[in-house]
């Protein structure tokens, strides 16, 4: 949500809006953020759902995304599964809209949320199966992994990826490399969120690189959260280094600040990464996502092209090398 969104909606209901970023330096201080800002889209009209989905599409695309893939638990809104079911086709519908309006593509990664019964989780799979080939791409599991370990979560997993979808629970954040062990074993992830802290573990670095597993960075919200201690030490260049696919994103823009242009701008100058090493983790993120195969070629085309030009512009006169056909 843009803090200008936030400070409207709460403008209206006649309250002070919570004050976005600034003051995070836990999950623990996420949590109520979070719930504040999610209260005044879930308690006021149907339209302010819509706008966020919305402003969500335009500023990523505005940040270079031609593929978005928001998380989304459409439980949230409403308990009952069929009225939570038009909620979700309401959001495909205003996602798939303004992605075309912008000529990128939209689809929605369902959650199920770790501090809600089992069940929930399971009925969230079902959601999302029923929209496994009109909208819904991949399905996660999102809350405090230390407080709230994957197995209970096993059986919607399993409906999900019977569905189709991709796999793609937080974990490695909070519990560590533990956390993110249970979520290959338990919960069949083929995408991780976060999962940083599995470089405190060899052997299990290893085995992210061997499986082609990707972790869905966030730089910054790390810092912001405590799971690192500043991005002098975050892991992301050793894990690119051991092989292991990683992808760049906004972790919550209203709360930790930068959107995902930023969080690439920070993987140059913070991690130094080059040009070939960010077009990689550029071709990564759209390989791994749920985007249709013609999204995917041309994006990767354009990777490939942007390399290219840098390539050009780096090399002397007289030096210039031959097109490549992949970045």
């Amino acid at each position: 949500m843009r803090p200008s969104t936030l400070a409207e909606l709460a403008g209206e209901r006649g309250e002070q809006p919570p004050s976005p970023g600034g003051g995070l330096t836990s999950f623990e201080d996420f949590g109520p953020l979070y719930r504040a800002a999610a209260r005044l889209v879930r308690e006021g009209p149907r339209a302010n759902l819509l706008r966020l989905v919305r402003e969500v599409v335009e500023d990523a695309a505005a940040d270079g995304a031609v593929w978005i893939e928001p998380h989304v638990n459409p439980l949230t809104y409403e308990a009952d599964p069929e009225a939570a079911l038009d909620v979700l086709d309401a959001v495909i519908d205003e996602g798939r809209r303004t992605a075309a309006r912008l000529g990128i593509g939209f689809g929605v990664m369902l959650f199920a949320r770790r501090n809600a019964d089992p069940s929930e989780a399971v009925e969230t799979a079902r959601l999302a199966a029923r929209r496994a080939d009109s909208g819904v791409v991949a399905f996660g599991l999102a809350g405090d992994e230390a407080r709230y370990p994957p197995e209970p979560f096993a059986e919607a997993f399993t409906i999900a990826r019977d569905a189709g979808l991709i796999s793609a629970p937080h974990a490695g954040e909070l519990a560590g490399p533990a956390g993110v062990r249970a979520a290959l074993d338990t919960l069949g992830a083929q995408r991780i969120a976060h999962g940083v802290r599995a470089v405190e573990d060899p052997a299990l670095v290893a085995r992210l690189a061997a499986e082609g597993v990707v972790l869905d960075v966030c730089p910054t919200s790390n810092v912001a959260l405590g799971v690192v201690k500043s991005l002098s030490v975050h892991p992301l260049p050793v894990l690119l280094h051991a092989g292991v696919r990683c992808t760049l994103n906004a972790d919550d823009p209203l709360l930790f600040g930068p959107g995902l242009l930023e969080e690439y701008e920070t993987a140059r100058t913070a991690f130094a990464l080059n040009d070939p090493q960010l077009a990689a983790t550029a071709r990564t993120s759209i390989e791994s996502s749920g985007a249709p195969r013609a999204i995917v070629e041309e994006a990767i085309t354009r990777i490939g092209d942007w390399l290219d030009i840098s390539d050009r512009a780096r090399t002397p006169p007289g030096q210039e090398v031959p097109r490549r056909t992949q970045p």
